[in-house]
């Protein structure tokens, strides 16, 4: 079942790490970081969990332009102890009807292309590959 993280524990927190390290191998989450999310009203972080421990994620962000109200869908990541079972279309679906009763123009999202199922998914579920430049100006190392 797939539940917004409202608050969390030191356990929440080290599953999220755990969860964000599969993700990337530069990749984390602490309590800064996820207190940060939590209070933000655009950011809405969706978990799935099993056994107790949070075994799937994602962050849906809320950005309003001139141009559009968008739907950023970031950090979608499922344990690899739980991949198979269905949990990383349970939580994009989720996330896509949250976004369907907004006042959202469309949803995106980024997927490293060696991420093949999860590529797989996204286009199962209605994304389309949209050919842009995408750029990083990294500001802290």
């Amino acid at each position: 079942m797939v539940e917004e993280l409202s608050s969390f524990s030191f356990q929440d927190v080290a599953d999220l790490d755990a969860l964000m390290h599969e993700l990337s191998a530069t990749s984390f989450c602490d309590e800064l970081l996820l207190s940060n999310a939590l209070d933000d009203a655009n950011v809405h972080v969706y978990v799935i969990r099993d056994e107790g421990h949070i075994v799937a994620t994602g962050t849906l962000c809320i950005k309003h332009t001139l141009e559009f109200t968008i739907a950023d869908i970031e950090s979608v990541v499922v344990s690899s102890k739980c991949r198979g079972r269905g949990y990383g279309r349970e939580l994009m679906t989720a996330m896509i009807e949250v976004v369907k009763k907004m006042n959202v123009h469309h949803i995106q999202l980024t997927s490293n292309p060696a991420r093949v199922a999860a590529n797989r998914l996204y286009q199962e579920l209605g994304f389309e590959r949209y050919e842009t430049n995408c750029y990083k100006l990294p500001l802290k190392g």
